[in-house]
């Protein structure tokens, strides 16, 4: 069921709250073995929340009784929050998260926490310390990174919808290999208080659902100033889902070619080149520009992710919180390694490196403060290209899924995986993917439509349009 659909049922006592719930438990521990999208259930907290709902039988809130789950870095009061790492295999906040707060306030029922790379860095999920979350198109492939268990569960059924976490593409590309609606938000549109950073300029929160409108229903609901975080501006929140059903008549969408380039497959192409006529057809205009920044995206983000990654993991010391090493130790520095050395994964040990190391006396001029110049430089490019687009049309990942194992010895191929999102994180716009198409070999492709700063209606408004007038948000996969 959609948001929608699940709503009419609970606000005209077809279904009650219980019910709703009981089958979504049910699903998840039929298919978890098979996935692995869950980390934590909260099956007791999922039913007594179900039942006090059906016992005062107000459905007033926006998501009253609307079963989803949290990606494992949503700091949940009582409720373990791991980044899928062992140096938090065991915390357990003491506090809500932001959006957790408004989404209990909403009266949704929590199913669980989803699985994640390790502190979501990650284009695959193989980096998670508990096991890669799989693809439920195929389960010998990846489901993307770092939002692999949210996506995942979403298009598995598992959940009506799921909040995830977008510093590269973390959001967006594990929906383009899912097949389902991934919305990354303009950076400070969502309150990040309470979310396990993992770059602090760069990340943002938002929803994976099964359609557009519901991505637009969530939005509404955790969007907005936070006293907890002077990152979140004073600009209004619209109702998101009253902006859908407008005509594309007299919107311009920019193709910006540099997103069609080197490493995107022919399948991608073409694919996303048929959803841009789906929209020529529904009345938008349609622009060729050029972005030729855009080809810095990669060194320039990770360069930027990396140092703010080591910066904000510098407080795992194995002493106020996390894990500890057990080993003998003679020192304070001592302890700091060896806890760390059991603790971090590969790639987080290697963010550590290459993130001090740029940030170090001597390199930090030629690494990060260039970094930032080019970050300063592409987000011009991209106020440039809205001053005459409403919304530019991309691939959201070069290619479909791969092989589970399959990049996991090549960092610099993993990387190429965010190509074509990287870049709207460094500009701090916001995009959405969306199902448009399937591979010879039955995986999903997904279009990237991108929009300027607290542009989200924009980008809604083409999305819906675009998934009205074709099929693919409706196919699920075959799960047994």
């Amino acid at each position: 069921m959609t948001i929608q659909e699940a709503l009419e049922k609970l606000r005209s006592k077809e279904l009650s709250v219980t019910e709703l719930v009981q089958a979504y438990l049910k699903r998840i521990e039929t298919l978890e073995p098979k996935l692995n999208a869950y980390l934590t259930i909260t099956k007791d907290f999922a039913l007594e929340k179900a039942r006090e709902l059906d016992k005062k039988g107000d459905f007033g809130a926006p998501l009253a009784g609307i079963p989803m789950n949290l990606k494992d870095v949503v700091c949940t009061q009582g409720i373990r929050t791991t980044a899928c790492s062992k140096i938090l295999e065991n915390f357990v906040p003491p506090y809500d998260a932001v959006v957790w707060q408004r989404l209990k306030k909403a009266d949704c029922v929590l199913l669980g926490k989803t699985g994640t790379d390790e502190f979501t860095m990650g284009s695959s999920n193989e980096n998670s310390a508990f096991g890669p979350v799989r693809n439920p198109w195929n389960r010998e492939y990846v489901p993307g990174g770092s939002s692999g268990g949210p996506a995942a569960s979403v298009i598995a059924d598992e959940t009506i919808f799921s909040i995830g976490t977008d510093t590269g593409g973390s959001i967006r590309q594990p929906a383009s290999l899912c097949s389902c609606v991934g919305l990354k938000v303009t950076y400070g549109r969502v309150s990040r208080w309470g979310v396990i950073p993992y770059a602090s300029s760069l990340d943002t929160i938002g929803p994976l659902t099964k359609t557009v409108e519901d991505a637009a229903i969530v939005l509404s609901v955790i969007a907005g100033q936070s006293e907890e975080d002077s990152t979140t501006p004073a600009v209004p929140v619209p109702d998101y889902a009253k902006c859908l059903r407008k005509s594309l008549k007299g919107k311009t969408v920019g193709i910006p070619e540099e997103f069609f380039k080197k490493g995107v497959e022919p399948e991608t192409e073409k694919a996303v080149r048929d959803g841009i006529e789906v929209l020529k057809k529904l009345g938008a205009k349609v622009e060729k520009l050029s972005m030729p920044l855009v080809k810095y995206s990669i060194p320039t983000y990770y360069f930027i992710a990396k140092s703010e990654a080591s910066t904000n993991l510098a407080r795992y010391d194995g002493i106020r919180f996390g894990h500890a090493t057990d080993k003998p130790i003679e020192e304070l520095e001592d302890l700091y390694a060896k806890s760390r050395a059991e603790g971090f994964g590969e790639e987080v040990k290697r963010a550590i490196m290459l993130g001090t190391y740029a940030l170090s006396a001597g390199y930090y001029d030629a690494y990060y403060l260039k970094a930032a110049k080019v970050r300063a430089l592409m987000k011009q490019e991209y106020e440039k290209a809205f001053q005459t687009c409403d919304a530019l049309i991309t691939p959201t990942s070069p290619f479909p899924a791969f092989g589970i194992g399959e990049k996991m010895d090549d960092p610099i191929a993993m990387y190429s995986a965010d190509t074509l999102t990287t870049s709207i994180n460094l500009a701090g716009v916001c995009a959405m993917s969306v199902p448009a198409g399937f591979s010879k070999n039955g995986l999903p492709i997904g279009m990237q439509i991108i929009g300027p700063q607290f542009g989200e209606e924009k980008v809604l408004h083409v999305g819906y349009a675009f998934e009205q007038a074709t099929e693919w948000h409706k196919k699920r996969p075959k799960l047994n």
